[in-house]
């Protein structure tokens, strides 16, 4: 459905293609299935069932930045929404650590160079999270806390809640 409604980009002067997988492959996986497609340079993931205000052309900030340190992953860090208060990772002097509280929740927003892939052959499942925690204990990895607006929709509750506040807000404005 993806493909079908945005194309190939043109009509709003991007270039989209589209790396194909046969079955999820998770996050990471398809990544991995997308490298020939991304090349070397620092790229921008953000995750399809979160909503959030972060400006994407941060990542052109970040990238100088990752190479000049020597990363392979950068993370944006949000406040523990109420289903996943525990969060994941602890941001100390701008670096993403595994093991240190108290925690934020990776937001699903990265920037990350195809040498964090590099365990994860084309075509095969395989989750993020692990090769972060990784990078964070190599010290490979560094983060940011983003305040903006940020939600993840990855239910079908947190998604009808998600476009109940937007709707709202669209009559409050004068749309829809």
């Amino acid at each position: 459905m993806i493909e079908q409604a945005l194309g190939d980009g043109s009509r709003w002067g991007l270039r989209i293609r589209y790396s194909p997988e046969r079955e999820a492959l998770e996050t990471a996986g398809g990544v991995a299935n997308a490298l020939p497609l991304l090349g070397e340079k620092p790229f921008l993931v953000m995750a399809g069932d979160v909503y959030a205000d972060f400006d994407p052309a941060r990542a052109l900030t970040i990238a100088p930045q990752m190479q000049a340190a020597g990363l392979a992953a950068w993370c944006v860090l949000v406040d523990n929404p109420a289903h996943h208060a525990q969060g994941d990772f602890a941001l100390r002097d701008g670096r993403l650590d595994a093991d240190a509280l108290p925690r934020l929740t990776f937001s699903g927003i990265g920037v990350y160079r195809a040498t964090l892939f590099d365990g994860v052959a084309a075509g095969t499942k395989a989750p993020l999270a692990p090769l972060l925690r990784e990078a964070a204990r190599r010290n490979l990895a560094g983060a940011e806390y983003f305040g903006g607006h940020w939600t993840d929709a990855g239910t079908p509750q947190r998604l009808a809640e998600l476009d109940a506040q937007l709707t709202q807000q669209a009559r409050q404005h004068g749309g829809a």
